[in-house]
């Protein structure tokens, strides 16, 4: 059965980071439901398309998750092509799973094309390797954002030797810091913060995962941002540009080749 929705990565905001399947799919939408952190340039792909914005954002208001799965079983009922456009990877913390779920249980087709998550892409960003020979054999990816407000296994992450990965942390800076080290993660360990990553005004800062909460104070720290924490973020800025101002720097996208 052809899908009659399609969940697409629009990657973390550069629309060059799109695949070239996603920009496929993009110019046959009818109906374009958009995240709020999509990049306005991957609109460019789906301009007969009628967008309709459905925001979500961390510690914002949004649009119900349950409005939105109506209106993708809506207008995919009246035959039209819908896409559920999503900021970076729909499968690493963009409800793909609940959403494909709920609309085989109502007999609709669901395709899903991969974007770049905003983890991978802000790593590259500033010459972070996530995973290092001999430093970090893994990655683990975690959100400290979730709907109970329970907070992850903190000191299992500490543990596990992994570079970790947090999405939605921005306001939770001093409870991750404290629980990393309560967990046995040094507290001199390597932290990059990375804010609006892939996108021209990308800010970059520095720091340690002690100084981190004090830092990304002193700089303002705003989501979205994801916060890279190991020692691999040591790696970071080898070709970047820097200024001692709260330990940050402006990365233009332009420079990042």
């Amino acid at each position: 059965m052809h899908p009659s929705v399609w969940l697409v990565g629009a990657g973390p905001g550069d629309p060059e980071l799109l695949t070239l399947k996603a920009v496929r799919i993009l110019a046959q939408a009818d109906i374009v439901l958009v995240d709020d952190l999509v990049g306005e340039g991957v609109l460019h792909y789906c301009p007969q398309a009628q967008i309709i914005r459905v925001g979500k954002r961390g510690g914002c208001r949004s649009t119900p998750q349950s409005f939105i799965q109506r209106l993708m079983l809506r207008y995919a009922r009246q035959g039209l092509t819908v896409i559920r456009l999503k900021g970076g990877d729909p499968g690493i913390f963009g409800r793909s799973g609940e959403e494909i779920e709920w609309l085989a249980r109502h007999g609709i087709a669901c395709g899903i094309v991969n974007g770049i998550t905003a983890g991978l892409a802000a790593a590259t960003a500033c010459n972070i390797p996530l995973t290092l020979r001999g430093i970090a054999r893994g990655v683990s990816l975690v959100t400290a954002h979730t709907d109970d407000d329970s907070p992850p296994p903190w000191e299992a992450l500490a543990r596990s030797g992994t570079t970790l990965v947090v999405y939605m942390g921005v306001t939770r800076l001093d409870d991750i810091s404290r629980q990393l080290q309560e967990g046995g993660l040094p507290g001199h360990t390597p932290v990059c913060m990375i804010e609006n990553a892939s996108l021209p005004y990308q800010r970059q800062i520095d720091s340690t995962l002690h100084e981190m909460p004090a830092d990304g104070q002193a700089a303002g720290l705003r989501s979205p941002a994801i916060l890279i924490i190991g020692s691999v973020a040591a790696q970071a800025g080898t070709q970047a540009t820097s200024c001692s101002e709260y330990r940050s720097c402006m990365i233009p996208c332009s420079q990042e080749a």
